[in-house]
């Protein structure tokens, strides 16, 4: 139970970490994530099964997240279409080319062929299959964020994050806001769909519709996130990006596992997400933190 919660919780964290970018630094509506995370599981399952070795599979899987989020930025700017109508456009397009990826299959199994989780299982047999993922999930998270904190850390990264909060000073510094908000973007598919391509591993298959809901759920690990720890440093957020996934992951078990108490079955797992997005947008409208500051301080 725990070992599942956690691998999804870090697995979806990377794709939580693309969300981050593009809805949180670069305050851009980016629905291409829908279609950029099975777009990951096809391209690895297509290399897979050509017998592609794991690591350039991963490699493939983030380049074409890159293209797709490239493609999005170039609807957005060229054609000055709307952020959300330009996601969505790339997203159904998407669709199509996944099923194309995977031969016109809409879902490959990986169980018979090698990947880098039934590697590392071969290479530690003492230690249950489960938790040789989490703990090759907790290093590549942990790398992955590091790595973001030190981009972040750069010239090019402050201006990214400018250009989220305040694009008219980026403007006035004369910086390009359309190359930066690009390279936003691709970053942030480009995760979104390696996190397809490493779920796709651990489930065993892949699938074109895998990515239904991939925003709605990460907007509410990232919510979540952000109720635990508040704080403007980066590697705070993008360690509670993590620890949202993680906490959204266990949530949703324990709606599976005890939902049926309350009359709630599989079916109403959306519902679920809805209704926790919509109590983190009231008590951060609300700051219920502040509230209980206030109310329950020591009389003088």
């Amino acid at each position: 139970m725990i070992s599942g919660i956690l691998i999804e919780g870090l697995i979806y964290g990377v794709v939580i970490l693309g969300v981050f970018m593009t809805f949180r630094i670069l305050n851009f509506c980016d629905m291409t994530v829908d279609g950029a995370f099975p777009m990951g599981a096809c391209i690895l399952a297509a290399c897979l099964t050509a017998h592609i070795h794991p690591v350039i599979a991963l490699i493939l899987a983030f380049t074409g997240g890159v293209a797709a989020g490239m493609f999005t930025t170039l609807i957005y700017t060229k054609l000055r279409i709307p952020d959300l109508l330009a996601g969505i456009l790339v997203m159904t397009i998407l669709y199509s080319i996944n099923l194309r990826i995977m031969s016109n299959k809409a879902n490959v199994s990986l169980i018979k062929v090698n990947t880098i989780f039934t590697s590392l299982s071969k290479m530690f047999p003492s230690i249950s299959e489960e938790w040789v993922i989490v703990i090759f999930m907790v290093i590549f998270t942990a790398v992955l964020t590091f790595l973001l904190n030190l981009f972040f850390t750069t010239d090019f990264g402050l201006t990214m994050g400018a250009l989220g909060s305040n694009p008219q000073m980026v403007i006035s510094q004369g910086v390009d806001p359309k190359f930066i908000r690009g390279a936003g973007i691709c970053i942030g598919d480009g995760l979104a769909a390696l996190g397809g391509a490493l779920f796709a591993m651990f489930q065993g298959f892949a699938d074109v519709s895998s990515g239904t809901g991939v925003v709605v759920s990460g907007l509410a690990s990232l919510m979540l996130g952000e109720f635990l720890i508040h704080s403007n440093k980066i590697g705070w957020q993008t360690f509670r990006v993590i620890l949202g996934s993680i906490l959204y992951r266990g949530l949703m078990y324990a709606a599976r596992r005890y939902g049926s108490y309350i009359h709630l079955g599989p079916n109403d797992l959306k519902l679920i997400t809805g209704g926790l997005i919509i109590v983190c947008l009231i008590i951060s409208q609300a700051n219920i933190k502040s509230w209980f500051k206030e109310h329950l301080k020591k009389p003088e």
